[in-house]
């Protein structure tokens, strides 16, 4: 398929508590049965005010409701908490084995708070629980011990929250806490953004989000208690991320699912109840990956196209995506495509392989572009001097 080059700017884009005390009669998994169908569909708008279901593996939207209206995210702020998290581990700064203790003053405000992992004031615990108890069963206290541990206090480590949401471009987001407790509206995110945080989370992060995130249940001091996400267990291939509620936010979800190479990130808020959130949770899950043909244009490291390199070693630099490129088409559909290279050029010497430096846009009629980010196949050194002159010369006859 031809490829037109086109070379311009990129657009900037307190609830009640289950405890489980005997596993051996009731079990996380059991507790996750239902016998509830699931019947592929995309939420209504009275259902769901805020819904987004985005395929991450091709940056393709597949169906969008208020995607940049702000809302407070309730627990799902914990996913923030998690991604600051990991990035700090990956910056040495943050070692799972560490052990923080919980100070009186965070017992006084945050001790049986809500979802809670049930530390007491003294008590120390390792990181790696910390998280556990955050990612699995949303544990304010958790939370609240995290930060202040790792940052000195809770507002250091909110700041910090929005530090890393800025470098994500999350623009409509903001943190005032690390658990999403009701705050009088300082907290909201976007549907958007949070897309943009679980891309970020498995992208970035694979090998963390998979051992911390998405487990049934997490059994800590000897309590066991289930994980309420809608997804995990019902769902093939889901990975689930994080629930939230509060009075004041209703019910919101984040969650994931991959298959066949392809992974899903969905995004309800303002959801009535629980029960509603789960069922339209699935089915959109669902309907996301039975509506859509995947066409793939692109092999696996195969050359997409070229970019112009200015003052560099060589005039152009191949491009790659990091995967197969494929785009979604509604199921049945022989629209045309189109494809575009987008990138800020021409590009400026010294690349690096493997550096981000253009987007591929398919588009068609009927849906939303997707948009795969395109990389640079080879290093290009700066020129030197016989460079110029040979770069000069092809540039007469190009």
């Amino acid at each position: 398929m031809a490829i037109a080059c086109a070379v311009i700017a990129i657009l900037k884009f307190r609830p009640a508590l289950l405890l489980i005390l005997l596993a051996a009669v009731i079990s996380p998994a059991g507790a996750q049965r239902t016998s509830e169908p699931v019947v592929p569909a995309v939420p209504l708008a009275n259902e769901a005010p805020v819904a987004l279901l985005v395929d991450i593996t091709s940056g393709q939207v597949l169906h969008a409701r208020n995607p940049d209206r702000r809302f407070m995210p309730a627990s799902v702020t914990k996913a923030m908490t998690l991604y600051l998290a990991f990035e700090l581990i990956e910056q040495g700064r943050l070692d799972p084995a560490q052990i923080f203790m919980m100070s009186p003053d965070t017992a006084r405000e945050w001790r049986r708070t809500g979802s809670t992992m049930f530390l007491d004031a003294g008590e120390r615990v390792r990181v790696d629980d910390l998280l556990l108890g955050i990612a699995n069963v949303s544990a304010n206290d958790g939370a609240a011990v995290l930060a202040a541990g790792q940052a000195g206090s809770v507002p250091a480590w909110t700041a910090a929250m929005n530090e890393a949401a800025r470098a994500l471009g999350m623009s409509g987001s903001h943190f005032a806490s690390p658990n999403g407790f009701p705050d009088e509206g300082y907290t909201f995110t976007t549907a958007s953004d949070l897309v943009r945080l679980a891309q970020a989370m498995v992208t970035r992060h694979r090998d963390k989000f998979g051992y911390y995130v998405g487990r049934k249940g997490f059994d800590y001091k000897g309590i066991a208690q289930i994980n309420h996400d809608p997804l995990i267990g019902r769902t093939p291939g889901a990975d689930g991320i994080k629930t939230g509620f509060t009075n004041e936010s209703g019910f919101t979800y984040l969650g994931t699912a991959r298959r066949d190479g392809q992974r899903l990130v969905l995004v309800l808020a303002g959801v009535e109840n629980g029960r509603l959130r789960g069922r339209l949770a699935r089915s959109y899950m669902e309907w996301g990956f039975a509506a859509f043909d995947r066409r793939r244009l692109f092999a696996p490291e195969a050359v997409v196209g070229e970019a112009l390199v200015q003052n560099g070693d060589a005039r152009d630099v191949p491009l790659i995506a990091g995967s197969a490129v494929t785009v979604n088409m509604p199921r049945g559909s022989t629209g045309k495509l189109s494809a575009t290279i987008r990138y800020e050029g021409p590009l400026r010497a010294p690349i690096a392989a493997g550096q981000e430096v253009a987007v591929l846009e398919v588009t068609a009629p009927g849906v939303a572009p997707a948009r795969i980010p395109l990389y640079a196949r080879d290093d290009v050194a700066v020129a030197g001097p016989i460079d110029r002159i040979v770069n000069a010369i092809a540039g007469l006859f190009a």
